[in-house]
């Protein structure tokens, strides 16, 4: 279509970044809440968070192998496409783009606007200031991968403090203590079984978005490299940071407390420094949902620009930019998309209806790690193997399943509204499909 090429100007850092800032956003500071509500000892709460982070790194490691054998830009629409059919990584892509990352950004940048007037006093709405927010961080990425790389790496940095800092002033000043005992809070039953079901879905909704940096693998020096340590050593960096919290939590709350409160993070502080600790973990809030929302925007416009590079999206959207090397129009087609969606204020409604078809396509992503083995793609030497497989690989997409299971169980019809936008994307992918059979070379739309 064009003879410039993605430039590959990012490393192991900038990958480990992108691995946790897609992780890390405003939900480890809520979220501690609604696992407490479900599940009542200390054991279970942080054997849960443990649980959820062991599943984000089992498909780190599957996503660490898949990216060293298909080191391409687009990542899980790239591992979907060359695994079973165009039409499924399509559909992934439709999905992305209409509910999971556009909606999650709107979501998030209405949450940073909050913060933020909560911080500035200012008196302006909250759609205005996400806007604003959106297009701004929108024009840095269009300046280039690097450009978009920095911000997103200090702003990761940034809410790794704030996050350290909650942690250390809570173990100083926040008073109480863990109690060991009792382990379970209620005999060992179904009953069990359901309620720890039940709190892995916040939980593995905060550990989501460790597989957007394979997105810009096509930008790594040595994707096979980078992208592999990046996942895995980013994986467990935010594993070691939710459980921080979640043990400051319950050492200044009592599983009681915390399961009471809505904003548990503010809770801590404020029991340790008063007032001004809840002013500076808003502060660390805004932070860390406008470093979330900086990934997103960085990464995900690569997998609309890998569907325009088949022929399955409009052509100006595969555009890469003579100067910065970035997909522009996929960059700025997710702005308007996601600011749309903000102001008008249907982003609560969009997300609840994405955990079910997020897990189906993470478990269709880790299953084609079986049909690349048997391919044998890749070059033996440069490829990063994950440990256990078949037996781990095998265990996360039957979590998946089980997630997905739960989540349709427990919100019936949040999901069957999330698989009606995911089925809805089969008769537009026929049409794109047979638009470039009998078009190759689509008009610049």
């Amino acid at each position: 279509m064009d003879p410039v090429k993605p430039r590959q100007l990012l490393g192991v850092f900038d990958a480990t970044m992108i691995v946790m800032g897609g992780i890390v956003g405003s939900g480890i500071f809520i979220n501690p809440y609604v696992v407490a509500l479900r599940v009542h000892t200390p054991f279970l709460i942080l054997g849960v968070w443990l649980l959820g982070g062991g599943l984000a790194l089992l498909g780190a490691f599957i996503w660490a192998e898949l990216a060293s054998r298909l080191p391409g830009a687009g990542g899980q629409y790239l591992y979907l496409r060359e695994a079973y059919h165009p039409s499924v990584a399509f559909i992934y892509g439709w999905v992305l783009l209409l509910v999971t990352q556009t909606g999650g950004m709107a979501a998030v940048a209405v949450t940073f606007s909050r913060y933020y007037r909560e911080i500035t006093g200012l008196s302006v709405g909250d759609g205005p200031i996400a806007a604003a927010t959106l297009m701004g961080l929108t024009a840095i990425n269009c300046f280039g991968v690097r450009a978009g790389s920095n911000v997103q790496s200090l702003l990761m940095l940034l809410k790794a403090a704030a996050i350290a800092a909650m942690v250390v002033v809570g173990i100083l000043w926040g008073g109480g203590t863990v109690h060991a005992l009792p382990l379970l809070d209620r005999p060992v039953s179904l009953g069990l079984g359901s309620a720890i079901g039940a709190a892995m879905i916040p939980v593995a909704f905060a550990y989501g978005g460790w597989q957007t940096a394979s997105f810009v693998a096509g930008e790594m020096r040595d994707p096979r490299r980078d992208l592999s340590r990046g996942l895995v050593i980013g994986v467990i960096g935010v594993v070691v940071l939710y459980l921080a919290v979640n043990f400051v939590c319950l050492r200044v709350l009592g599983p009681d407390g915390l399961a009471a409160t809505r904003i548990p993070a503010s809770a801590v502080m404020r029991a340790a420094l008063g007032e001004r600790g809840a002013q500076w973990i808003a502060f660390g809030i805004a932070i860390s949902t406008l470093g979330f929302l900086s990934q997103g925007i960085l990464t995900a416009p690569r997998v609309y620009y890998a569907m325009a590079r088949d022929g399955l999206f409009f052509k100006s959207v595969g555009w890469l930019s003579p100067r910065s090397g970035v997909p522009v129009v996929a960059i700025v087609l997710q702005g308007v998309t996601a600011t749309v969606i903000a102001l008008s204020g249907r982003y609560e409604q969009i997300l609840n209806y994405v955990i079910s078809v997020d897990f189906i396509s993470f478990g269709l992503t880790a299953a084609s790690l079986f049909v690349f083995r048997r391919r044998i793609t890749g070059s033996p030497e440069k490829l990063y193997l994950a440990p256990g497989h078949p037996y781990t690989t095998a265990l996360f997409v039957l979590a998946c399943a089980a997630i997905v299971i739960t989540t349709i169980a427990t919100f019936p019809a949040n999901s069957a509204i999330g698989l009606v936008i995911l089925l809805a994307g089969c008769p537009v992918y026929l049409y794109w499909s047979r638009r470039a059979r009998q078009n190759p070379t689509v008009p610049n739309l």
